[in-house]
């Protein structure tokens, strides 16, 4: 059995030759536009190497699921884009960084242009929705309080949060938690979304009502997004371009056999 998968909003124009104009016009402004580019990249852990002769191209709005076995490299690549991880070598350009050799001064400029959302939620326990997210504004910068209280209106909204402010996490459901951590991945309006098994712990209907949501944002923001899943059913039900990782490689597929 196998699933295909496809997306027409990252798709080139249909009957392209080599010379055709709509076709290199695509590709030119692909190429102006793109959030991420990596030729050649290289990710080695010790004397492992992970991942080889990468090459990926993201543009704004671009939705990708990332799938492969346990162990195949998904969650090292996510963990070597917010340079938790180094790359051994390639060209890696990400948001106006390169992360070929860059210095660990300057990651945490790197993840301000970037929104990371886990399968465990990672949320302050003891401060409210709010101040959840206003302490991320504190601490990356947000020195105005009107500006901060904009800010944090807007993602609440956004991720049907406005009615929980004041709430502590323990107080909302799986599925309202795992919408905060959406909200706290926004603040900073984002180029790339990694979301790395975010509906993971979550039952069939809420984890469809989580990617449903991030589908959305990503095409309504015009964030790129790349998705790491195990759960094939959320891509026969929500279809996007897929990459799969095995063997030490990553490869856009049409079809996951199962």
């Amino acid at each position: 059995m196998s699933y295909k998968c496809t997306d027409s909003h990252a798709s080139p124009p249909n009957n392209h030759s080599g010379t055709d104009v709509s076709y290199l016009y695509y590709q030119y402004i692909r190429m102006q536009e793109r959030v991420l580019h990596i030729d050649q990249g290289k990710i080695i852990r010790g004397r492992a190497t992970i991942l080889h002769d990468v090459h990926l191209d993201m543009v704004p709005g671009e939705f990708l699921y990332l799938i492969g076995k346990t162990g195949s490299g998904k969650s090292s690549l996510i963990k070597a884009l917010y340079g938790e991880w180094p790359w051994e070598s390639g060209t890696v350009q990400l948001a106006g960084f390169n992360l070929i050799g860059l210095p660990r001064k300057k990651i945490h400029k790197l993840r301000r242009q970037l929104g990371i959302i886990f399968q465990d939620f990672f949320l302050l326990r003891e401060r409210t929705v709010f101040e959840n997210l206003d302490f991320v504004l504190q601490s990356t910068g947000w020195r105005s309080q009107k500006e901060r209280l904009a800010r944090i209106s807007k993602v609440l909204e956004e991720t049907q949060l406005s009615a929980y402010g004041f709430r502590y996490p323990a107080e909302l459901s799986g599925g309202e938690q795992q919408r905060l951590a959406i909200a706290r991945a926004l603040l900073n309006e984002p180029k790339l979304l990694l979301a790395d098994e975010p509906a993971g712990n979550l039952d069939p209907e809420t984890s469809d009502e989580i990617t449903r949501l991030i589908r959305n944002l990503a095409r309504h923001r015009q964030t790129a997004v790349l998705f790491a899943t195990h759960d094939y059913r959320l891509i026969e039900r929500f279809p996007s371009p897929i990459l799969h990782c095995a063997e030490g490689q990553l490869k856009r597929v049409d079809t996951i056999p199962i």
